[in-house]
């Protein structure tokens, strides 16, 4: 019979729950706040969009919008309840106690370790996944996965994660272990390399084991977007088509890689919705990204802000009130054994979740400013044209059962993207 034993409560771990649970209500009221807003005009359709909008599809958006909201609610509850668990009850460090009495403490099996406990707590999550992919969204008509193939996608995933990961982690732990006093700059620039290693991979390699990508067929449609790219400096030789609709109704188009490895690829089910022209103005959106420099400010804050968090993690993991305030036994000043790394790695990336959560606005009011900035150059590029990037904005809006009354507050915290309404409002009003 197994007994828990929790830790015993001291100032850090008080300061942990407090956060946990600030955080918690802080998203029941954003959730909250979010549904009473989108029910206070789910009679009426905004007026910029009853021209192009009819009610019906409106008064679907309006539901499905409300009905991931009450999941959503059910989501961070459950998710609290997880978290209080693993980093309150005490299992975690009889777990990790446990494990490496089995495995030991080499660099191989310390990784394993940690990948052995994030995947079990992971697991967690499946139901409400299973739920939300086969109950709300076919609900909806947006699933078109079926059981097989989500089952395929998870053990397709758990295979690259193990495959990618379990190197990665023991190049950490060896670096820990090798260079005890410089080992978190080090480590900041594995996980950097790494990072851009995967920007070219991923896209190439990795995506492609889920999805069929073929080159846009030759006719009308290519030859406008093959010119589009060649008028705005961005030569291609080919745009890609993804089968998005294998899994989900949702469409979208994204830009991924740098250099000579970039790619701009186009759901299919965006290439069925959208006019010749409405898909050039998304082209041209793309580009823009491209042309404005997005990338690489991008990678600038990416690795400032790692850089930072390897330093907070360098010094945590010397201290022994960190990981000895959640039942863990660590020496005092890390003796350069992987023992006191792991759980430390752990939970760090745990608990930083509850600080990060805070600057979300600032981080979505970033890449919103990237949106306009890509918003502004398609119109330029369509000789200051606004209407095919705003005809493609409101289908898609239409098509993903958008929330077109989102409450400003939520939105913040929330939305990487303006509003429909804010992005319409930018391209009729900007030079």
């Amino acid at each position: 019979m197994l007994i828990f034993i929790m830790p015993e409560f001291n100032l850090f771990l008080s300061i942990a729950l407090a956060l946990l649970l600030t955080r918690v209500l802080c998203q029941l009221v954003l959730n909250r706040l979010n549904m009473a807003f989108v029910r206070k005009h789910e009679h009426a359709i905004p007026e910029s969009f009853r021209a192009t909008m009819d009610m019906d599809t409106y008064k679907k958006a309006v539901a499905y919008t409300l009905a991931k909201g009450r999941f959503s609610a059910v989501s961070t509850i459950f998710d609290a309840f997880v978290l209080l668990f693993v980093l309150f009850s005490g299992l975690l460090p009889r777990a990790y106690e446990c494990l490496s009495g089995l495995l030991g403490y080499g660099v191989w099996a310390q990784s394993g370790i940690l990948i052995i406990i994030a995947v079990v707590i992971g697991l967690l999550d499946l139901p409400l996944e299973l739920w939300e992919t086969f109950r709300l969204e076919d609900k909806f008509g947006f699933n078109k996965m079926t059981v097989k193939l989500w089952i395929a996608d998870k053990i397709k995933g758990a295979i690259i994660g193990l495959v990618l990961a379990l190197p990665l982690l023991a190049m950490l732990l060896w670096v820990f272990k090798s260079l005890p006093d410089t080992w978190w700059i080090w480590g900041f620039g594995l996980f950097f390399s790494f990072q851009l290693i995967m920007m070219v991979v991923y896209p190439m390699w990795i995506m492609p084991l889920f999805n069929k990508f073929e080159p846009l067929p030759e006719g009308e449609l290519r030859n406008a977007l093959i010119a589009l790219g060649d008028k705005t400096g961005f030569r291609s030789k080919t745009i890609l088509v993804m089968d998005g609709s294998k899994r989900s109704g949702h469409s979208n188009a994204f830009f991924t890689g740098f250099g000579r490895y970039r790619r701009i690829v186009l759901f299919d089910t965006l290439v069925e919705q959208l006019t010749t022209k409405e898909l050039e103005a998304v082209l041209a959106h793309e580009i823009g990204h491209y042309k404005c420099g997005h990338i690489p400010k991008m990678l600038i804050r990416a690795a400032v802000f790692g850089l930072a968090l390897f330093a907070v993690l360098g010094w945590l993991v010397k201290q022994a009130w960190f990981a000895g305030s959640f039942g863990f036994h660590v020496a005092a000043n890390a003796d350069g054994s992987t023992m006191s790394l792991v759980p430390s790695l752990f939970l760090f990336s745990v608990l930083s979740g509850l600080v990060f959560f805070w600057i979300n606005p600032l981080m979505n009011g970033i890449s919103r400013k990237h949106e306009y900035e890509a918003d502004a150059f398609a119109k330029k590029a369509l000789d200051g044209d606004p209407q095919p990037l705003i005809g493609a904005l409101r289908k898609l809006s239409k098509e993903n059962l958008s929330n077109l009354t989102p409450a400003p507050l939520y939105s913040a915290f929330y939305y990487s993207h303006p509003t429909l309404f804010e992005r319409e409002n930018a391209l009729l009003t900007q030079e």
